[in-house]
């Protein structure tokens, strides 16, 4: 009998050999190539009168309104620009509710009704776009007929030029809104919270007699993700509907011997690396890092860090330019939290703190101890996150993240805040004597070895464990999914820390009323507020079953699911917070609930229908194609009078796994057509309930086939093959 031959080739796709795609990515002088595809502040000096100049420049570092005729100048000189970098066509680039980003070009050419044309940019154009909003996710903002929508230049976040084999575009960003004027977008949100920050920030700073300079939050984002030849990933109809593989059994080697992790990057990984960072150089976001991550096949870019709106719109970039240049390369690029199942999965840490333009608030300095000031904000941030843990939860809940957090390879669902020994010891003597009179020294690290140099050694180690962790003079959290947009857990740490500035500063402000003097009233509310928030600081192990008993004594949230963190957003003292700030009415804030819920029904919904196909139409036959050799084999070793014990065996084993797998496959199929209720909350919950564990059950009947079913009757790329191609 002919045996069906695999529709793929390992062996080609390891051989792949790449071209160079062109010449300009060969250019290594660096700071020639930065930013030259970014219409920056560079650009605008040269380009702009300077009068107009410094009015923008005034906008952006300090939020004044931004008189007409400065657009209209910034238009003529953006065209001017575009169109030297060849630029047919500009847009309105916004991030919609998607999570992704979204675009509509318009053409530079404008007919002038003799047969001739002219290019055109004004003003108008430049600060207000409309784009049909009838189609993005809106929780119930408009209805579905109402299709107007506005996209509002965002001058703080520099416009920028995409170049692809069909010609060059200019990029503005720009915030989007409805009609009505409701947020429609992540960035509208997180400028609305920069606002809150700095308006309390300022405040603070007036207190400690310091400038009251404009201060901003600053992010970097840590990006996370897997590579895939995509001969294999267009063999899987899971990952490309699903993002993951809904099936596929561990191969005998995966990261078990921690060779992948920082190892010498692969040859073709690293020229598509090369070109990555080319790209993004030229579009300005600041890439500074990559190696292998833990998993094999998995990497990891991350940037320095800039002003939180830009380094949320420089991490769209990141994402799409991972994807556009992996193409070049035969390669996919997997954002999903968790592709593979029993190896690691991939985040994306959001590094964060606050700060002036020439001081970081969150620096602690040689002696953190004496620092108040410093004190005030680390102790802003703490009260923050004790307050709202459960926000914090919900910014990072959706379907993918649910398979990563907790999973002993990254944080669990349980918010807490490692802050390290030599600032839990300050806040200690603070609390006891009420104030603190040493910190922890650093010191040097010696090796033992001559030849080797004294390392400057920190006062405190790393806890890779914990979800929210102080590492020197910014806080890193931990638990963002990698396929997700920063913007939301960036709005959710800004607000959060704007509400505990205000609390401390009205406190402060009520002491010095009194007539205490500034020193002592500081330093009895930082002793108070220790003993408010010290139930979320934990140093210790976050993944020992200990710390989730001891979590739950301290009154912590363990919001293991989605559909557990998800309806946290739209609690009363949620609502009540980002409606003070003015950084999310409460109808768009239960918009965003609605949204998320949705998208969570959408992405599982997927999944199971992807998951029952794969199984009826891919897995099922091919278990039986074998079955029916092995069948014909033993019939012909019989003829012949000869034994067939094993074979017999085998078929016995492998025809109850097919019927173990039409079994599990009709309860999956039936509870498929079975949506939950009218309601996208029932739909949700039916899907947590019931289409996760009929989906489990029918993988796990998969994966026994997978070990017995021969390779080339296989019918998706293996783990073996996926993971480990290069």
């Amino acid at each position: 009998m002919s045996r069906v031959m695999p529709r793929f080739d390992t062996l080609a796709a390891a051989k792949y050999d790449s071209t160079p795609t062109g010449q300009k990515r060969h250019r290594t002088n660096l700071e020639e190539v930065y930013g030259e595809n970014l219409f920056g502040l560079h650009e605008m000096k040269s380009r702009l009168p300077t009068a107009q100049y410094e009015a923008l420049l005034s906008t952006i570092e300090n939020g004044t309104e931004l008189d007409g005729s400065v657009a209209d100048s910034v238009a003529a000189a953006m065209k001017e620009w575009a169109l030297e970098k060849g630029a047919t066509h500009y847009t309105h680039w916004f991030q919609p509710l998607t999570g992704s980003t979204a675009e509509k070009h318009d053409s530079f050419l404008k007919p002038t009704g003799d047969g001739r044309a002219i290019t055109e940019f004004r003003g108008k154009e430049l600060v207000q776009g409309e784009p049909d909003a009838s189609s993005f996710p809106s929780g119930g903002l408009r209805q579905t007929f109402e299709a107007r929508g506005y996209t509002a230049w965002d001058p703080t976040s520099p416009a920028f030029i995409m170049e692809g084999p069909g010609g060059a575009y200019l990029c503005i960003p720009t915030a989007f809104a409805s009609w009505a004027g409701d947020a429609l977008d992540k960035k509208t949100p997180l400028l609305r919270s920069m606002n809150a920050i700095d308006e309390q920030s300022r405040r603070a700073l007036r207190l400690f007699g310091s400038p009251p300079k404009a201060v901003k939050p600053t992010c970097g984002a840590e990006q996370e993700f897997f590579l895939v030849d995509e001969e294999f990933f267009y063999r899987r109809p899971d990952l490309q509907t699903a993002g993951r593989t809904l099936f596929g059994t561990k191969p005998p080697k995966g990261q078990e011997l921690d060779d992948h992790y920082f190892g010498s990057i692969p040859a073709r990984v690293l020229e598509f690396m090369n070109e990555v960072e080319f790209e993004l150089y030229r579009l300005g976001v600041p890439v500074t890092t990559r190696h292998n991550e833990v998993a094999p096949g998995q990497y990891e870019m991350a940037p320095i860090y800039e002003d939180a709106n830009q380094a949320a719109d420089h991490q769209q970039l990141v994402m799409s330019t991972l994807r556009r240049i992996a193409r070049r390369y035969g390669l996919v690029v997997l954002l999903h939290e968790k592709p593979y199942q029993g190896v690691n999965g991939s985040g994306k840490h959001l590094n964060w703190s606050i700060g002036t333009e020439d001081q970081n608030l969150l620096e602690p300095g040689d002696t953190p101890h004496d620092n108040m000031q410093f004190l005030f904000f680390c102790s802003a941030v703490l009260k923050g996150v004790a307050a709202h843990q459960d926000l914090l939860r919900a910014a990072v809940a959706h379907a993918g993240n649910d398979h990563r957090l907790g999973a002993n390879e990254a944080p669990p669902a349980i918010i807490s805040a490692f802050v390290g020994d030599q600032l839990q010891d300050i806040f200690e003597q603070i609390e006891k004597a009420g104030e603190a009179t040493s910190s922890k020294p650093s010191g040097l690290l010696g090796l033992g070895v001559k030849v080797l140099p004294n390392l400057p050694k920190h006062a405190g180690d790393r806890n890779r464990t914990s979800p929210f962790a102080f590492t020197g003079n910014k806080w890193e959290f931990r638990a963002l999914g990698s396929s997700q947009s920063v913007s939301f857990p960036a709005m959710v740490l800004n607000t959060i820390v704007a509400e505990a500035i205000d609390d401390l500063c009205t406190k402060l402000e009520a002491a010095l009323e009194k007539g205490t003097s500034f020193d002592d009233a500081l330093r009895e509310l930082l002793a108070s507020e220790i003993h408010e928030f010290k139930h979320v600081v934990f140093n210790g192990d976050n993944y020992s079953d200990e710390w989730v008993e001891e979590a739950e004594r301290r009154g912590l949230l363990n919001l293991g699911s989605t559909m557990d963190a998800l309806p946290k957003i739209v609690d009363e003292k949620n609502m009540a917070l980002f409606e003070k700030y003015g950084v999310l009415s409460h109808r768009e804030l239960e918009s965003r609930y609605e949204i998320y819920v949705e998208r969570y029904f959408y992405a599982i919904n997927i999944e199971g229908e992807t998951a029952q196909h794969m199984a009826q139409t891919m897995i099922l036959p091919a278990a039986a194609r074998y079955l029916n050799e092995l069948l014909t084999t033993a019939e012909r070793a019989d003829e012949l009078g000869m034994r067939s014990d094993g074979v017999t065996k085998t078929a016995q084993a492998l025809n109850r796994l097919i019927d173990q797998l039409t079994d599990k496959l009709s309860v999956l199929a039936k509870q498929n057509q079975e949506l939950g209720g009218d309601d996208v909350v029932s739909k949700a919950e039916h899907m947590r309930q019931n289409i996760i564990p009929a989906m489990t059950d029918v993988r796990d009947v998969a994966d026994r086939l997978e070990r017995i079913v021969p390779d080339d009757l296989w019918p998706v790329p293996t783990y073996r093959d996926m993971l480990f191609v290069k």
